[in-house]
């Protein structure tokens, strides 16, 4: 049976902001372990990083999600709903809105499984696990090489880990440098493309 993904969208309102430190940003999470968790418990934070980032039990990784191009959402329930902010999904509670149905305005719950609003062409993925790759993505790749038959070379590395990481798997990948290109990681990804919309608050 296909899995399927249910989505809640909902509005959150930023009611204060904390004073931005120089510390903040956005982190790697398999690094966390290595560079960011001691600073982030010193400064009151329970969890510990393999609370955040884990491959052999749950963690919060399993809980946040892409939803559709770059936004992020959360699951609430082991029935697949998760909620976003209510501008990631306006687009969609548009498109199913009409002039007796204006859900952007009245708002929209399902009842029912039967009641619940498909949204083809809506994405909701899942990060499975990063690994760094570096060395199989730098292997064979020489001082004296020149810059067109590194990128090549590399090219090419990528290709081949990104076919094995994924093979026999519904799974998508991809491989991205960071650090200026010094470290390179391999990102495998679940995408669920059967989301819809269970629910959205008025507008006022």
């Amino acid at each position: 049976m296909k899995r399927r993904i249910i989505i809640f969208l909902t509005l959150f309102m930023v009611l204060s902001l904390p004073a931005l430190r120089a510390d903040e940003g956005m982190w790697i999470p398999i690094l966390i372990e290595k560079y960011n968790i001691k600073l982030m418990q010193e400064n009151g934070f329970k969890l510990t990083a393999e609370d955040i980032y884990s491959i052999n039990k749950a963690s919060m990784k399993d809980a946040v999600v892409i939803f559709g191009g770059g936004c992020t959402g959360e699951f609430i329930s082991d029935k697949g709903l998760i909620i976003t902010n209510h501008h990631c999904g306006y687009g969609s509670i548009q498109r199913h809105s009409t002039l007796e149905h204006d859900y952007l305005s009245d708002g929209f719950w399902a009842l029912s499984p039967d009641e619940e609003l498909a949204n083809p062409g809506l994405t909701v993925t899942i990060m499975k696990y990063m690994e760094d790759v570096t060395a199989k993505v730098l292997e064979g790749v020489t001082d004296d090489m020149s810059n067109d038959d590194r990128e090549a070379l590399i090219n090419a590395n990528i290709v081949e880990i990104n076919t094995e990481a994924i093979r026999g798997t519904q799974y998508v990948s991809f491989v991205r440098p960071f650090f200026l290109g010094n470290q390179y990681f391999l990102i495998v990804n679940e995408v669920f493309r059967d989301v819809r919309l269970v629910g959205a608050p008025p507008s006022s």
